[in-house]
């Protein structure tokens, strides 16, 4: 195997497995803000069109919360929920629905 094929698969595992151990204060601040239309752990949407958050992608949550915050995707509803969220914050619920089987399970 080259060398660089394994510095590029060891930088992909790098950033794959890098974003930290859920924590409980990390379920509790996603729970508390997301749970009311994504339904608990976000896997079941309580809100028509709420799309299931538990199972996404790390980066996607990442920086569709931000495209939130900043404007830059519109909607009334997430837009002020994501306003106030830090940068901590929003890593932190990604970090907590990434982890979660959610997409794969069957409600």
């Amino acid at each position: 195997m080259s060398p660089r094929l394994v510095l590029a698969l060891a930088a992909t595992l790098a950033c794959t497995f890098s974003h930290g151990e859920v924590t409980d204060a990390d379920r509790k601040k996603a729970e508390g803000a997301c749970a009311a239309c994504h339904g608990p752990a976000g896997a079941k949407p309580t809100m028509p069109g709420a799309p299931k958050l538990a199972g996404q992608q790390y980066e996607y949550l990442v920086q569709t919360l931000e495209a939130f915050r900043s404007g830059s995707r519109q909607s009334a509803i997430m837009g002020a929920m994501a306003k106030p969220l830090t940068d901590a914050d929003i890593r932190a619920m990604a970090r907590y629905y990434s982890e979660l089987p959610g997409l794969q399970t069957k409600y």
